[in-house]
């Protein structure tokens, strides 16, 4: 069985429909897929229908946008009630903080001289639930600015970069405890992928376990064999869930093919374990996983 946890569709900042992201997967030979777009759960009735229709297992999730001590965290949050309200205004928080910062990362770069809108920008977003920086650099990529989104994040929309802007994110623990209340489990995204910090580190983590941390996504693109084994052994000290996935964004993102990393069925079967715990616990109608 192979098990995909970590994906993104055009509702985010993909490229595919939730429908073609779960074609795609059974194409891929991916029997579970979990549809995890940033903050939002928007793109959840089209999967479903897809999967019923394309017989993949799928689990609805989203990837939410949180901070430890002024860095960005990505929070995995699987099968929470999304109507759940402090959830939804926590939410509603992050996406306005989304599309609230691109308009003064056209004006960064527009005074680079590089002659961009905010026309430009919403061309590419299209019916993503809120305008961001991949789709900034997809409007880069566009005009020929660049040649790819990595290339645009390299160069000027990455933190530190000429027209990075920072925004809002959920602070982490709280945000823990809100999933959990929500009758979901959380896993920590890529936790020593992108920044290259190793940062949460075992310290950060034994409260956010408290809090109802479930597992950490241990297998991903951005992590080397070293981080992989260490994160793997801080699982195990930990008693938590560790999961393997693809982040992929479909030709969004390269080298994030589907099931390129997946999650071992035990593991999987440990994470549904806990959900249907916290489920039970929040009293909150949950939602099932699909097939």
């Amino acid at each position: 069985m192979r098990i995909d946890l970590h994906t993104h569709s055009r509702v985010s900042d993909g490229t595919e429909s939730p429908a073609e992201l779960v074609k795609a997967a059974r194409a891929a030979g991916v029997d579970v897929l979990a549809l995890t777009d940033h903050d939002t759960s928007a793109g959840w009735p089209e999967a479903v229908a897809a999967a019923q229709e394309y017989g993949v297992t799928l689990v609805r999730g989203m990837e939410i946008s949180t901070e430890l001590d002024g860095r960005g965290v990505h929070l995995l949050a699987y099968l929470p009630d999304p109507t759940y309200p402090p959830l939804v205004e926590e939410l509603e928080r992050v996406l306005e903080g989304r599309t609230g910062r691109f308009p003064g990362m056209i004006a960064r770069l527009r005074q680079l001289g590089i002659d961009i809108t905010a026309e430009d920008v919403l061309a590419q977003s299209g019916d993503a639930a809120a305008s961001g920086r991949p789709h900034v650099a997809d409007a880069l990529v566009a005009k020929g600015v660049v040649a790819s989104r990595d290339e645009a994040f390299d160069r000027y929309l990455g933190m530190g970069r000429p027209a990075y802007v920072h925004r809002y994110a959920a602070p982490l623990e709280p945000m823990v405890r809100t999933v959990a209340a929500a009758g979901g489990v959380t896993v920590i995204a890529h936790p020593w992928g992108r920044s290259g910090r190793q940062r949460p580190d075992e310290d950060d983590l034994a409260p956010l376990v408290e809090a109802g941390l479930a597992g950490l996504e241990v297998d991903h693109q951005d992590h080397s064999p070293a981080v992989r084994e260490r994160l793997r052994a801080i699982a195990r000290e930990l008693d938590l869930v560790v999961t393997g996935s693809s982040d992929h964004h479909g030709t969004g993102k390269s080298g994030h093919e589907l099931g390129v990393n997946t999650t071992a069925p035990q593991e999987y079967a440990r994470l549904l374990e806990r959900a249907a715990r916290a489920s039970a616990a929040s009293g909150r109608p949950t939602p099932e996983v699909v097939g």
